[in-house]
């Protein structure tokens, strides 16, 4: 069984833009500049935008925090995201979720420049992927066929099994498995709630992306032998014996599904370090196509 170690193949990323950035300043030419804007002061978001920060300033790109009280209108978020739009030094930014209720999240996504989307959340982001035409990808759909490329692990003709049809992870992933590409060329199965016998249709694929959000819900009897699992799920499931209180699980019972996976990702340090690292490759990109 492999690890596909996320935590080091995102460093490893990282160590690539740095490079390029450090070129980039060598040359006179201006860096990658990433805004994100966090509307509230949820905790996970503000842990989360932090590591984008960090991350940014790791690898040497410019980057602007905009942060706003839980209290602002839709009208106001939508002005602040228009001036993002219209400012020439930003090349890339992000509008962090879960926004507050009174906001309407669609209208906000909408309203973000196609071109500086590196989050890649736009329709018209969406539909050019789904088309082979070139377009940011959602970070951690891209960050999933990062690590299965750099680890080699065989996709063409197997059968690829997707648990969740979210906007963000399920529904791109079952597009992106199925094109043509290093990671791509599979026969894709997409799978939800109202799926019928779903351990069925498991015990035959050779790769399972799950990404539910529901703790250790991938058993072992599921899956078959030397299986491909990359698990997207991370929940906080309470735990007496942690010192913090909770521990943090996966979508997969790793300890069973690990012995019979060819590969399988861990949770902590698998695919979650990859959206960071894929987010600041799509900023790149756009300071790329920007110039």
């Amino acid at each position: 069984m492999v690890l596909l170690d996320g935590k080091k193949t995102s460093s490893d990323i990282k160590d690539e833009i740095k490079v390029t950035v450090t070129t980039m300043k060598e040359r006179g030419e201006k860096v990658p500049h990433l805004a994100a804007v966090l509307v509230g002061s949820d905790g996970a978001s503000l842990t989360y935008v932090g590591s984008k920060v960090r991350a940014c300033e790791y690898v040497g790109f410019d980057s602007t925090l905009v942060e706003l009280p839980d209290t602002t209108t839709e009208e106001e978020l939508l002005n602040t995201i228009k001036g993002l739009n219209e400012n020439d030094d930003i090349d890339g930014f992000i509008v962090q979720l879960p926004l507050p209720k009174h906001i309407d999240e669609q209208k906000v996504l909408m309203a973000v420049s196609p071109d500086k989307d590196v989050d890649g959340f736009h329709p018209e982001n969406f539909g050019k992927m789904a088309l082979d035409m070139e377009s940011f990808i959602p970070a951690t759909p891209f960050g999933i066929l990062q690590l299965l490329e750099r680890y080699q692990v065989e996709t063409k003709g197997k059968h690829t099994v997707v648990i969740g049809r979210s906007h963000i992870v399920g529904r791109p992933m079952s597009i992106l498995m199925s094109q043509k590409g290093p990671a791509g060329n599979s026969t894709v199965t997409l799978t939800h709630s109202y799926t019928k016998n779903l351990s069925e249709i498991t015990k035959q694929a050779d790769i399972i992306i799950v990404a539910l959000g529901v703790p250790e819900f991938l058993k072992a009897d599921m899956v078959k032998e030397g299986v491909v699992i990359v698990d997207v799920g991370i929940s906080r499931v309470p735990d007496a014996s942690k010192k913090r209180g909770y521990a943090i699980k996966g979508d997969v019972a790793f300890a069973e599904v690990s012995e019979k996976a060819s590969f399988i990702t861990p949770v902590p340090g698998g695919v979650g370090p990859m959206t960071i690292a894929m987010l600041l490759k799509n900023t790149l990109l756009a300071r790329e196509r920007n110039t």
